[in-house]
């Protein structure tokens, strides 16, 4: 009553934008950041060993205490936890992302020679994932209980259920050994000595087979999404009004119908990014792709602790980006967003 009241006495102009509170995600991303590198850091200390161990590992354990020490003094390594986090955090918000034992320079530089390939296959499986997902989703929407519908939704459950190394096996084994049509592994052809286009075309061969391995989990998901969301939408009195209203079956399902059952599915790309970097671990193993997947696979088997720390950091910043990008999309997509949903 009392803010009936009060909208009473001070009306909102009409076609105002009604003011919308911050998101929290958008507005903490960054606490959020350092929370994720803090618990990193204490479960990482839990773990047997650490860097200097590994160094003198591979130096055949050559090394002795005193030299151990001297290390782990030049690394910090003696210091308490909580120092060792402070230290590290205060380094971060300097935006120094520390040295790299392991690797012999800046982690930043080691983290930006293997991010484009990471780049590169996330944004070509997402791509796939979300544009095959869509067309096929849509098909079964279409042709719901018809043979269409079974074909897609089986592929579908097929794909969610295998696991993605296998694969990335599999894809080996037919298109590299067996056709030869594809390279087996790798980010290029570093010996060919390729430039400008033939390298563009020469790493996108190289991407095919790990972009198919990592998407067509992902593209399960969204044809699943898109088949639900395409019948939910297709019941809606809007749609039926449109088509009361003598419009063409295609604008119905473009203009109304698909513009509007994309909204689950553009939400997804948010939520998966983080799960798709995941993926990349393996993926980025079985094809031996240079990208920050197996980068962190060598930091944990090395206790290069910096090096760790640091993919988390960026990755974390990349899943925030994708976030911030898909709330941009979602608000052209939904224009009550924009409004606060006010008519």
């Amino acid at each position: 009553r009392e803010t009936f009241m009060l909208e009473a006495d001070h009306p909102t102009p009409k076609g105002s934008v009604h003011p919308q509170p911050l998101n929290p995600f958008q507005l903490f991303g960054l606490v959020g950041c350092l929370i994720v590198l803090a618990g990193m850091f204490l479960l990482l200390q839990l773990a047997p060993g650490d860097t200097v161990d590994a160094l003198i590992a591979q130096m055949g354990g050559g090394g002795d205490a005193a030299m151990a020490e001297e290390l782990r003094r030049f690394y910090g390594l003696d210091l308490s936890i909580p120092a060792q986090l402070g230290n590290y955090l205060w380094r971060l918000i300097r935006f120094d992302l520390g040295f790299s034992a392991i690797y012999g320079k800046p982690v930043a530089t080691v983290i930006f020679e293997r991010l484009p390939a990471t780049l590169a296959l996330m944004t070509a499986a997402l791509s796939f994932a979300f544009f095959v997902g869509l067309v096929l989703g849509v098909i079964a929407a279409k042709r719901v209980n018809g043979w269409p519908d079974t074909v897609i939704s089986t592929l579908g459950l097929l794909f969610y259920a295998t696991p993605s190394f296998w694969f990335g096996l599999m894809a080996i084994v037919f298109f590299s050994v067996h056709l030869q049509w594809l390279p087996a592994g790798g980010f290029e052809d570093v010996a060919a000595g390729l430039t400008g286009f033939a390298r563009l075309r020469d790493i996108a061969a190289h991407l095919v087979l790990p972009t198919l391995t990592l998407g067509l989990i992902f593209l399960a998901i969204y044809l699943r999404i898109m088949r639900a969301s395409m019948l939910e939408v297709l019941t809606l009195d809007f749609v039926r009004t449109a088509r009361a209203k003598g419009l063409d079956e295609t604008r119905v399902m473009v203009r109304h119908v698909l513009r509007n059952a994309m909204l689950p599915m553009v939400t997804l790309i948010g939520l998966q990014a983080g799960t798709m970097l995941g993926g990349s671990v393996v993926v980025e193993s079985v094809f031996s792709l240079p990208g920050l997947g197996r980068l962190a696979y060598e930091a944990v088997v090395q206790r290069d602790l910096n090096t760790l720390l640091g993919i988390v950091f960026i990755s974390a910043m990349l899943v925030i980006f994708v976030n911030f990008l898909v709330d941009l999309l979602y608000a052209r997509l939904d224009p009550r967003i924009g409004t606060g949903g006010a008519p």
